[in-house]
């Protein structure tokens, strides 16, 4: 079976699908022929050369490299490229594995399945135990939470840790983190040992454990019922519940120095948690990181991309924090993409079974048809 990788042309995207010389070479080892046009890995530093090395192919045309490719492999969704666009480079009857985004972009999904591409995309992997080594939202948030800490620690302009100096004790620096899903976990822990000392916020108490395990102080709030969602994601609540959690948090939105804010909710804008007369309330000097900016943002204020700063606070909306950690984040997001390469794949053909829950669950077009319901109905109000 071939594989094509494909280079990355979204702005500012450093991120590579498979590095070389760990995933390239065990594809070998399982009788995949692996082609990647040239410069794929660069930004992620990982040279032609490497993947020469390990056994790779490197193209320079990128409609030869998907002539006679079986499966095709991205980060992002596929885009347009010199005058033609992606989707229409790809072989008829061809598969395509990366992140889709398809509520957001319907109207590539209906291009994909007019095509007749078999469409997975990485981020509708169900949370199984069997499915870990595949779940690619996970571990790209978990870089994501990571990288979060580091700006908040840099941008914020006094120390995360106490220190004991010639010139007197300096007080740890408070941090709150609202959110405590992957990408909030990794945020508490790396903001921790750092010094700072955090506390943090979810709708989902059954986070709770996980939270002070990490040595974090979690903030409850009197909530009727649980937001637990399928998958482990929170879902979106009441009027009413978002007001007990905002006059709950203004308190100690006031306390905090830094508020790293980290809800979404897949498919819809990210919930507003930190109002403007929250920020308000917060100490001149202090920052908030919104990692939700691109869907909208947690943070009245947020603008995604850019730093804005409102009485004495900065509110950055960091946009694909990922890629800001390529080396990293490609190696994570390319081990999944090889563990759900050897399970789809068996004797050199696409294994199909709509009835397992991974390929069922991340197939999103096959044969003309779009599997899932609700990108079918955002491609019908789309094409009205």
């Amino acid at each position: 079976m071939n594989i094509a990788v494909l280079k990355e042309t979204r702005s500012g995207e450093r991120r590579v699908s498979l590095t070389a010389p760990d995933t390239v070479i065990r594809l070998k080892k399982a009788g995949f022929s692996v082609r990647v046009e040239a410069g794929a890995g660069a930004q992620a530093f990982f040279s032609d050369e490497a993947y020469r090395e390990a056994g790779a192919e490197i193209v320079a045309d990128v409609e030869r490299l998907l002539e006679d490719a079986d499966v095709a492999l991205k980060v992002n969704p596929p885009q347009a490229r010199e005058g033609r666009h992606e989707a229409d480079m790809l072989r008829e009857g061809s598969a395509f594995v990366g992140f889709l985004n398809p509520l957001a972009d319907p109207l590539l999904i209906k291009r994909l399945a007019e095509r007749k591409i078999t469409a997975f995309g990485m981020e509708l992997m169900p949370r199984l135990g069997r499915a870990q080594s595949m779940d690619a939202l996970t571990s790209q948030a978990s870089v994501a939470g990571y990288k979060a800490a580091l700006i908040a620690a840099c941008g914020l302009g006094r120390f995360f840790p106490m220190m004991t100096t010639a010139a007197g004790t300096v007080a740890p620096a408070r941090v709150l983190v609202l959110g405590a899903g992957v990408a909030g976990l990794q945020a508490i822990a790396t903001a921790r040992r750092l010094g700072a000392v955090v506390e943090a916020f979810d709708i989902r108490h059954a986070v709770k454990e996980e939270v002070q395990s990490l040595g974090a102080k979690f903030l409850e709030v009197a909530l009727p019922g649980e937001f637990g969602a399928a998958g482990g994601y929170a879902k979106e609540v009441s009027e009413e519940v978002r007001q007990r959690e905002q006059e709950m948090l203004r308190e100690h939105v006031k306390l905090s120095d830094a508020v790293i804010t980290t809800a979404m909710v897949p498919g819809k804008k990210a919930p507003l948690l930190v109002t403007k007369g929250m920020v308000e309330v917060m100490r001149p000097g202090g920052m908030i990181v919104d990692m939700a900016a691109e869907q909208g943002g947690n943070c009245e204020l947020t603008r995604p991309g850019i730093d804005v700063v409102y009485r004495g606070v900065t509110i950055t909306g960091p946009v694909n924090l990922p890629s800001m950690m390529s080396v990293q984040a490609s190696q994570m997001y390319g081990r999944n993409v090889l563990a759900f390469l050897l399970y789809l794949v068996k004797d050199g053909k696409l294994r199909l079974d709509f009835e397992d829950e991974i390929i069922g669950g991340t197939c999103v077009t096959h044969e003309g048809v779009i599997r899932h319901e609700k990108v079918r109905e955002a491609v019908e109000i789309n094409s009205k």
